[in-house]
This record gives C-alpha cells, sequence and structure tokens, in this order.
C-alpha cells in the first residue's frame, strides 16, 4: 500500500506541475472513494491549495466532510456545501416523465444529478482556476457505474487504476476512519439506493471476477468453473456498459 501511495501521490504532482496548476477542486460525497483522493490529495499538495465541495440532492453528509477536512487540517474555508436540488428540481419540471417510480427513470434522474454536480464543480473551477479530480475506481469503470460526462468527467483520476476493494486497503493504511470503510457504498441518488442493491452482487466477487476476466484474461467458462455465482451476471454488465468507454464515436480519417 505505500507503493500505491506514493506513485499516487508522485502522478498527483507531476499532473499539477504539468498543466501549471496550483488548486484543485474535488467533489466530496462522504464515501470511501471521494474519502480516500481526498487523503492523497493533502499527502501531495499544499492543504489551502484543495477545494472541497458538496453537491447533495436531498440527504447532506456536510457534518461528516468537516470533520474529515479537520482531521486532514484543511481549513474549513476551503468547503463549500452547494445544494444541486434547485438545479435538477429545474429540469425536473420540465421532464414531467422523470417524476416517474420506474427503475429507468430513477436512473435517468441519477444522471441528471450527476451532470449537475460536474457542471458545478467545473464553474468554480474556472473560478478558482483549478483542475478537477477526479474520484472513479477501476471497478465502476469495467461495470459502466457511471454517468458519462457527469462523474466520470475529470481532469486528472488519481484511484482510477484500483478496483474498489483495493481502493478500502489503501484507504485502510491511509488512516481512513473505520466509519468510512464500513460504510455501504452509495451513490445517494434516491432513498435507499445502494450500489451493490443496483448490482445484484458485491465489489468483493465483482473484483474477484473482473480481475480474472481483465488481469488474467480468463473466459465466463473457466470463471464460472472457480465458483462465483455471479460470474455470468458481472460480465453481462460489463459488456453491455462496453459502449460508454468508446463515446464519442469520431471518424478517423488516414
Amino acid at each position: 500500500m505505500k507503493k500505491k501511495m506514493d506513485k499516487i501521490v508522485q502522478f498527483i504532482r507531476e499532473i499539477l506541475k504539468k498543466q501549471k496548476f496550483a488548486n484543485v477542486v474535488i467533489g466530496a460525497s462522504g464515501g470511501i472513494d471521494s474519502t480516500c483522493a481526498l487523503y492523497l490529495l493533502a499527502k501531495a499538495m499544499p492543504k489551502e491549495h484543495i477545494f472541497v465541495v458538496h453537491l447533495p440532492y436531498a440527504h447532506s453528509e456536510f457534518a461528516i466532510i468537516k470533520e474529515i477536512l479537520a482531521a486532514l487540517g484543511i481549513s474549513s474555508k476551503n468547503l463549500m456545501q452547494i445544494s444541486i436540488k434547485p438545479i435538477v428540481d429545474g429540469v425536473i419540471h420540465t421532464r414531467s416523465d422523470l417524476m416517474s417510480r420506474s427503475d429507468l427513470d430513477k436512473v435517468r434522474l441519477g444522471n441528471v444529478m450527476a451532470r449537475v454536480r460536474m457542471m458545478v464543480l467545473y464553474d468554480l473551477a474556472k473560478k478558482l482556476n483549478a483542475i478537477v479530480c477526479g474520484t472513479e475506481n477501476k471497478s465502476e469503470y469495467y461495470l459502466g457505474y457511471f454517468t458519462r460526462f457527469g462523474d466520470a468527467a475529470s481532469d486528472f483520476e488519481p484511484i482510477a487504476h484500483l478496483y474498489k476493494t483495493q481502493v478500502y486497503q489503501l484507504a485502510k493504511y491511509l488512516g481512513v476512519p473505520k466509519e468510512f470503510i464500513d460504510k455501504t457504498p452509495t451513490a445517494g441518488l434516491w432513498p435507499g439506493q445502494t450500489d451493490e442493491g443496483e448490482f445484484g452482487f458485491t465489489y468483493k466477487e465483482a473484483d474477484a471476477v473482473l480481475q480474472l476476466y481483465f488481469d488474467k484474461k480468463l473466459n465466463l467458462a473457466e470463471i464460472k468453473k472457480r465458483g462465483f455465482k455471479n460470474a455470468e451476471k458481472i460480465i453481462a454488465r460489463v459488456l453491455k456498459n462496453e459502449y460508454k468507454h468508446q463515446t464519442p464515436y469520431l471518424i478517423k480519417e488516414k
């Protein structure tokens, strides 16, 4: 974990130097990914140049995020809470079908929230002459568990090469409080929403299957022989969302 931490810290410093930026904006949800990324930023750069933004729709984790910043020695002056509810509700009022209770429309509404959040982050980055730190992990990437041009939009990604289970390991090494490590992963898109509830399988099982499929190059049949009951569901989700990694499609002239 020390090698992983050192590599990420060096990566952050190189990005800031190469792109000639001193300030970083990061959206903090109170979840493990953004918390881990925030801990890494605090090790890589002067803390007065880290600007943390909490962007709740309904439920707020602002008090928890304030505790994180206090533990890291980041001034509360560098923390902002901006409700995205007025903006999202404005979109809802122009799209009345988003008020439906169907699962499809819940996902659509979640996409609106993710894109509004990134719009606010980039506006603040422009104001503060900063670049945006993303918080995506490798599991989310392969599973397609992200909104294009929403939470997947960023200027650099410090933990995108780590599977979710590795993020937990790194967070533990960095000293992230146990209460964050033990929290149920959720995008906070609607009441009771959880990542694993949407998947129908756990990150622990997904990561094991994803590593065999992508890193070890085993096929689905070989993975199923190893006893992973949800292997087919996991790989099916990967293949269904593979298009997200290819967009936008372009004409490439020779």
